[in-house]
């Protein structure tokens, strides 16, 4: 009755859920809220999630990401940064191949889910992923939004790197 109840609130998928547990390779789940992006690298054992790492986009604040409303958590090189620091922490525990579960989230060329998968990408975790749904590197970088938010992110992203 339970399962019935949490597809009803549109809360879970079963079907995807049940192929990418066949899959036996741990997930790196992305979510969105009103105010940050959430990153988990979990792996499931008897179809028991164990979260491993997690991590919000609130982070980046001690690398120096600004807090004003331009710096927004969860605007594109937000994304980006924070999938780039969970990645870096994933190849910390043991480097695997990962995939990606974005849950009941639209899968949309260029947006936030694929900025944020370029980061984890970019830290070198592999995942198996079309490069053609990245977002333009001038847009990671933040040049759409102001000009020296690009100065930001490179500073910031130094410091995940020596971290």
């Amino acid at each position: 009755m339970r399962a019935k109840k949490r597809r009803r609130e549109g809360k879970t998928d079963y079907k995807a859920r049940m192929e990418m547990l066949k899959a036996r390779k741990p997930r790196i789940i992305f979510r969105k809220t009103s105010r940050y992006i959430i990153g988990q690298y979990v792996k499931s054992e008897d179809a028991k999630d164990k979260v491993m790492i997690n991590l919000t986009s609130k982070e980046l604040l001690k690398y120096g990401w600004p807090e004003s409303s331009r710096g927004s958590l969860k605007s594109l090189p937000a994304c980006y940064l924070a999938g780039f620091l969970l990645g870096k922490k994933i190849l910390e525990e043991k480097p695997e191949e990962a995939i990606l579960d974005i849950g009941l989230l639209k899968s949309i060329k260029g947006s936030r889910i694929y900025a944020f998968l370029k980061g984890v990408v970019d830290a070198g975790v592999k995942i198996k992923v079309k490069e053609k749904m990245f977002p333009d590197e001038s847009r990671l970088r933040g040049r759409h939004i102001r000009n020296n938010i690009a100065e930001i992110f490179n500073k910031v992203k130094e410091k995940i790197e020596r971290s």
